[in-house]
């Protein structure tokens, strides 16, 4: 499968990674299986450096009805229509570390470079009255329902949980803005919301209430995340040189990538376990370094979790 194809580490978006020829391991059934299922509003958590940004590249790139980058894969054969909708996909990583100012600033460009495309009602002034009119304009506009991609949804909020005047400002901007969805389903095709947590207690999914949580479903424990077999089919090649870099075999290789990496496990009734990422192509990128913590070393101070351990009383080195 990998053939003389490039090394992929790093790449977040999903034509670049198929137009570039790198390696894919292909997650496109599981991708199908999540867009026609019985719902159409779907979150789904994973740890950073998970492959969170590229999953919401690859559905942006399938919803609008780019056919020549699934060439070869699952989907391809599943797939009879590749339907072009209107994609209205947000990035929110970009809206941590702001004051309050700055954070309306950056949710109002975000919005005004799709209002470029469908343009603006004037009379919508805050951020959410003008999400709710862009998706009506998409949809009045192409005939077609609206599909809305939401990655890092909580990134403003998990940076700003030791100072309770922002986080309530950002709660409760972002409640409002996420419950204009609510209002739209019959003109929203899929959304689809990425985050490394879920805030159960901030009205953010109360508002939203018609989200499916597929982050522990059994059917979807491997749609991030490689696993055993995937390592073995994708990346044998790399197991092979990395094997020889350290002067081991290629199944002494595997155990010990297994112990270190193969940690994860994202289904609460069975135990199936994935590689995390990040760590299995930054050791497959220089082998000769050993078994290092690259997905630990990888991020900055994990700020959820330490102010969780604050609130708690816990002493935090």
């Amino acid at each position: 499968m990998e053939g003389r194809r490039l090394y992929p580490i790093g790449i977040q978006t999903f034509s670049k990674l198929r137009e570039g020829n790198y390696v894919y391991v292909d997650k496109t059934e599981l991708v199908y299986r999540m867009t026609h299922g019985a719902s159409g509003y779907i979150f789904l958590s994973r740890p950073r450096r998970f492959g969170k940004s590229l999953l919401t590249s690859t559905l942006h790139s399938y919803f609008e009805g780019r056919k020549e980058l699934f060439e070869g894969l699952a989907i391809e054969c599943l797939e009879k229509e590749w339907t072009s909708y209107p994609v209205l996909h947000f990035d929110m990583s970009t809206a941590k570390h702001m004051d309050k100012d700055r954070l309306l600033s950056e949710l109002e460009r975000k919005l005004y470079g799709y209002e470029q495309i469908y343009g603006r009602d004037e009379s919508a002034i805050y951020t959410n009255q003008r999400l709710e009119s862009l998706i009506q304009r998409a949809y009045a506009q192409t005939g077609q329902k609206v599909v809305v991609l939401i990655d890092e949804y909580d990134a403003p909020l998990t940076v700003c949980m030791n100072n309770p005047e922002l986080f309530d400002f950002v709660r409760k901007k972002l409640s409002r803005l996420y419950a204009s969805f609510k209002n739209y389903e019959g003109v929203i095709r899929f959304l689809f919301l990425t985050g490394i947590s879920k805030f159960n207690k901030t009205s953010i999914f109360s508002e939203l209430n018609t989200l499916t949580d597929i982050s522990l479903s059994p059917r979807y424990g491997s749609l991030l995340g490689y696993t055993h077999e995937e390592v073995v089919e994708y990346f044998k090649n790399y197991l092979d040189r990395s094997a020889k870099a350290l002067g081991i075999e290629s199944d002494q290789l595997l155990d010990k990538l297994v112990s270190q990496y193969d940690g994860f496990c994202f289904e609460e009734t069975v135990s199936k376990k994935v590689f995390a990422p990040w760590s299995l192509l930054s050791f497959f990128a220089e082998p000769e370094r050993g078994f290092k913590n690259y997905w630990f070393e990888s991020g900055g101070r994990p700020y959820a979790l330490l102010e969780y351990l604050k609130s708690h009383g816990d002493t935090i080195a």
